[in-house]
């Protein structure tokens, strides 16, 4: 699953939070925070380690945008080398981190150790077209599904600013800090109706809390992606109303059981599969 972290300018980590994270994701950990026109990037496979330095170096840099990722490992070897947030196409100017998994066009192979998210990092000119484009990241969000979250930071004066959240509606922001997911909660003692994504608040039409501009998605995207993959009726998890992938049977708070996922229709999942391929780059 992973749990992707995004602080906006001037908002502090909730170690708490992180920790529980680190958790649930303990394959690996990594930061970056953008320090005037630095990218300051960590990796570690200690989340006490990673943590406490993501507090210092916050306060030490409070005024720019920044990332925390704890992995889950899918694809990949678990070691530091498939830790994120991983430079994009080796420019160590702009990185990106990533929660769910890729579509297979960049899953690796058996005798590759890259992770999915690495492999599309490290070619992700060639496979998408320039980061800096707002088309291309359109596309780019289309392609990966509202089941897929991305973070990108930047200190490259092509971009037109500094932070990026792919699918950001598919997270849920808690005090000022976007989540991928709700990983970074305390467990609620079973029996308790789970709180709802901001996945599902919008769905409902009450939005959650967004900060201020410049942290808005590009022009255009979350609606067009809001719209697609949300005209056919998707499959909700019983217990806390979120949406299920139809590729893995899971809801964000994995209370999705394996009996109640065999009952998604295969109709359902062969429509995810089919738009996921039809909106494959080329």
């Amino acid at each position: 699953m992973c749990l992707l972290t995004f602080l906006p300018d001037g908002v502090m980590p909730d170690p708490d939070a992180l920790h529980r994270g680190a958790e649930r994701n303990p394959d690996g950990h990594g930061l970056a925070i953008v320090a005037g026109d630095q990218l300051i990037v960590r990796r570690g496979m200690s989340p006490h380690t990673m943590i406490d330095k993501l507090v210092r170096l916050r306060r030490r840099y409070p005024a720019g945008p920044a990332l925390f990722h704890s992995r889950l490992a899918t694809h990949g070897t678990r070691s530091l080398a498939n830790c994120h947030p991983f430079a994009v196409d080796g420019d160590r100017r702009t990185v990106l981190a990533h929660n769910g998994i890729l579509p297979s066009r960049v899953q690796p192979t058996k005798a590759d150790p890259r992770s999915d998210t690495r492999i599309a990092a490290e070619e992700f000119r060639a496979r998408f077209g320039p980061p800096h484009q707002a088309r291309v990241r359109r596309r780019l969000e289309r392609w990966i599904t509202p089941f897929n979250r991305i973070v990108i930071l930047t200190v490259d004066p092509a971009f037109t600013r500094q932070a990026f959240i792919l699918n950001e509606h598919a997270g849920t922001w808690h005090d000022g800090t976007w989540y991928s997911n709700h990983d970074y909660q305390p467990e609620p003692p079973r029996g308790t109706p789970r709180k709802r994504t901001a996945h599902t608040r919008q769905h409902t039409g009450h939005e959650p809390h967004r900060p201020d501009p410049p942290w808005e998605p590009d022009e255009q995207s979350e609606s067009d992606t809001w719209q697609r993959w949300h005209s056919w009726d998707e499959p909700r998890c019983p217990d806390c109303g979120d949406p299920v992938d139809p590729i893995t049977g899971t809801c964000p708070w994995r209370c999705w059981t394996a009996h109640a996922a065999a009952s998604i229709s295969v109709e359902r999942a062969a429509r995810a599969t089919s738009a996921i391929h039809t909106d494959m780059p080329t």
